[in-house]
């Protein structure tokens, strides 16, 4: 399984903000991308990054995770 949040992190600049989300392109569906967040929490734990805000579908599914980027 991809990381997508250390994926996006690693292209970000420091201060940046960007939304995170499933590609599909490269073999990601909703299901699987709902793993993300708990990276992202662990990025924020470590004080790389914050979570900004988090988009989620009627069905309470992860869809986006907006991130800034700290360090």
């Amino acid at each position: 399984m991809r990381d997508v949040v250390n994926e996006v992190y690693k292209k970000m600049k420091v201060g940046s903000i960007a939304w995170v989300r499933p590609v599909a392109a490269k073999g990601d569906t909703l299901e699987s991308f709902q793993n993300s967040y708990e990276h992202a929490k662990a990025l924020a734990d470590e004080g790389l990054i914050t979570i900004g805000d988090v988009k989620r579908q009627d069905d309470n599914m992860i869809e986006a995770i907006r991130i800034h980027r700290l360090a």
